[in-house]
């Protein structure tokens, strides 16, 4: 097997309708460590540039427009075939055609509000993690955490462990205009 990393996003959808812990604890259930996290509220560039790869596709400004409505949470998950396990994890895009047990087809309503985001190969979770991190006040976060600091699952949502063993509270601001659904 494979040990790699993979960027993760969940969704102003999922983000609104508190599903954040349900997310993280499937990942972690199936072999994935999240080496790095951050809360944060995407502007129209930084949605833009993330998702470039398919501005000539129909839904590129819906896409966008949905992901700028409130928080996300940007994630860097590790593990055997990371890539691949986040893939089937996910389940289809479609929530609708989705296999039961996924994440798309037990938290997401359609097809454009779909919970999570997953790199879709190799190549591209690179690409995905350089972009997620391209803006200079999300490198400061994300690689910082990328680096150093791990998630630690036993007090979660809100304790970070560095990589010298000390404990930090990690609470971040209230953000954007989600709202409860």
């Amino acid at each position: 097997m494979v040990k790699e990393k993979t960027l993760s996003i969940i969704k102003p959808d999922a983000v609104g309708k508190h599903h954040i812990g349900d997310i993280i604890s499937r990942f972690e259930k199936s072999g994935l460590e999240v080496v790095g996290m951050k809360m944060m509220h995407l502007s129209q560039k930084q949605a833009e540039g993330f998702y470039a790869v398919h501005k000539e596709r129909p839904f590129f400004k819906d896409l966008v427009k949905f992901m700028i409505t409130g928080p996300v949470v940007v994630m860097v998950l590790e593990g055997d075939n990371a890539v691949t396990k986040n893939r089937d994890i996910m389940g289809a895009t479609d929530p609708q055609k989705a296999t039961h047990g996924t994440i798309r087809k037990d938290f997401a309503k359609t097809i454009d509000e779909n919970a999570v985001h997953g790199s879709d190969s190799a190549d591209n979770a690179k690409k995905d993690s350089q972009n997620a991190v391209s803006d200079p006040s999300i490198i400061s976060s994300i690689s910082r955490i990328m680096c150093c600091w791990k998630w630690d699952s036993r007090f979660m949502p809100s304790i970070l462990t560095n990589c010298k063993g000390m404990r930090s509270l990690c609470v971040p601001p209230r953000m954007g205009n989600a709202s409860p659904h």
